[in-house]
């Protein structure tokens, strides 16, 4: 019997009733519809989302929903705020183009459902929810562990790894996680549902924003990736436990969860309820860290564990997520040189290695500038679009552009160059004093690479200006390199971006 819930339409100024706070399914409002467009009220229930009923309550609820389905005729009165119209904007709705088709919408459940079970045969699926036991075994990977995509797996820990091309083969969904979980005999040590988990991972990739060019779940996977090639080095094979390599898998894959595409100062600028919320501090992070454990509890991963160790997973996820907010980069920095220079640094201790985590997942998300020409190239270019489509927003809507967000003065050369000579070179210095492997010095040996072509690309670029228009481009190019350098927190391109 399909159930069908009849929401009330509520005035976003209006706290919402207990009675629809009671309920497993909710709704997430966009104030901003007269923004970026009024999508399809069918669209924004049936799918999972966030809602904050009151941006002043440090408590606000993470709810969503999951296989909820509304009734066609509910509507949604045209709201009349008075206040910032980005305030309490839907994320989802971010990208939105206007006059978007109603087909488009109308098949979006069946595609996320279809997803969902495509990891078991439709006869498998059907057996067990009619409850007659299992004859033969569950194939979760299905076709998607074979051919091409079982062949990259093998090379999974290869720095040269193509994540594009893995996701192209597997049609981005949560395959090399599960793959790697497995791989360490981690599905069975911790005794981790298997059905459970695909759920997870499958609500993980949902739960990235496609729209996003950069912050999007090819993100996630790539993070992943590079995490687990500094899980096998020595330093870091020969300590860790089982439970700090499940932790460190976990927290790269979600690091960016629900990721809007826009940076902390924008949210702050805007009035947004995530900002008041976290009262300005890690904004993005805290939001990633709290929407992974509304995921754990909602499918339930760890509920065969003990409460205390449920609780404690959550906790550590959020310490190693936290960790990723770039405006902490000097910190983490400054703490990191200080055990390097006093070679105290004693991974037998749980508290160190939680900390060498943080920092192997800090490497993780910024390392796009350590990879291969041909791959860095394509994540600069993402990132940098990712910043540009935000400053096209702050200028439609006549608020300040945010730095490395303006189109008309930056280019994704001045970007990566500033990038690399304040953030990435100085961590991937103290990694390799770290960890003094072959590795290492690849992925010191690739950013030097590319940040040699990218200079040699700017200067391309400003003779062929210089032809044109002598003396004009020649100043842009230096000034933006400067930008680059003095830029704050999520306004860096290449992981954090919030990260």
């Amino acid at each position: 019997m399909e159930v069908c819930y009849q929401l009330p339409v509520l005035p976003l100024d209006r706290p919402v009733p207990k009675h629809v706070l009671s309920r497993r399914g909710a709704i997430s409002f966009s104030s901003s519809s007269s923004l970026f467009g009024s999508p399809d009220p069918r669209q924004l229930s049936q799918r999972r989302g966030a809602i904050s009923y009151d941006s002043s309550d440090q408590t606000a609820l993470y709810i969503r929903m999951l296989d909820v389905r509304v009734r066609s005729q509910v509507g949604f009165e045209p709201e009349r705020r008075v206040s910032h119209p980005y305030l309490c904007i839907d994320f989802r709705n971010l990208h939105t183009r206007l006059g978007c088709s109603s087909e488009s919408a109308s098949s979006a459940p069946e595609r996320r459902v279809h997803r969902l079970l495509s990891f078991q045969r439709y006869l498998h699926s059907s057996r067990l929810l009619r409850g007659i036991p299992q004859q033969i075994p569950l194939h979760i990977l299905d076709e998607d562990y074979t051919g091409q995509a079982q062949c990259m797996l093998e090379k999974v820990g290869n720095w040269n790894f193509d994540i594009f091309l893995f996701d192209r083969l597997t049609n981005g969904n949560g395959l090399l996680t599960f793959h790697l979980l497995k791989q360490y005999g981690l599905v069975e040590l911790f005794q981790l549902d298997i059905v459970k988990l695909w759920r997870f991972l499958v609500m993980v990739q949902e739960d990235y924003h496609s729209d996003n060019p950069y912050h999007n779940a090819v993100h996630a996977a790539d993070v992943t990736q590079a995490m687990y090639c500094y899980l096998r080095e020595p330093k870091l094979a020969n300590s860790l436990t089982s439970y700090d390599i499940l932790l460190g898998l976990i927290a790269a894959v979600t690091h960016d969860l629900d990721h809007p595409g826009v940076n902390q100062p924008f949210l702050i600028k805007t009035d947004h309820y995530l900002a008041s919320l976290y009262r300005n501090s890690s904004v993005l992070e805290n939001h990633h860290w709290k929407s992974v454990v509304g995921l754990l509890r909602e499918t339930g991963l760890f509920s065969h564990l003990p409460p205390e160790d449920s609780l404690n997973m959550e906790r550590d996820l959020g310490s190693l997520i936290l960790a990723t907010d770039i405006s902490r980069q000097n910190e983490y920095l400054t703490r990191f040189r200080v055990h390097l220079d006093q070679e105290n640094l004693c991974l037998s201790k749980a508290g160190h290695r939680h900390f060498i985590l943080q920092m192997a997942l800090k490497c993780a998300d910024i390392c796009n500038p350590c990879r291969p020409w041909e791959l860095s190239k394509q994540w600069s270019e993402r990132v940098t679009e990712e910043f540009f489509q935000q400053g096209d927003i702050e200028k439609k809507h006549k608020l300040d552009v945010s730095p490395l967000c303006n189109r008309e003065t930056n280019t994704v050369g001045n970007i990566q160059i500033g990038f690399m000579t304040y953030v990435a070179e100085p961590l991937f210095a103290e990694w390799a004093r770290f960890s003094d492997t072959r590795l290492s010095q690849t992925m010191l040996g690739h950013m030097g690479l590319n940040k040699a072509t990218w200079g040699g690309l700017q200067q391309e670029q400003a003779l062929t200006s210089e032809e044109g228009e002598p003396g004009t481009d020649a100043e842009t190019a230096g000034g933006a390199a400067t930008t680059a350098g003095e830029s704050s927190s999520k306004e860096i391109p290449q992981g954090n971006t919030e990260s």
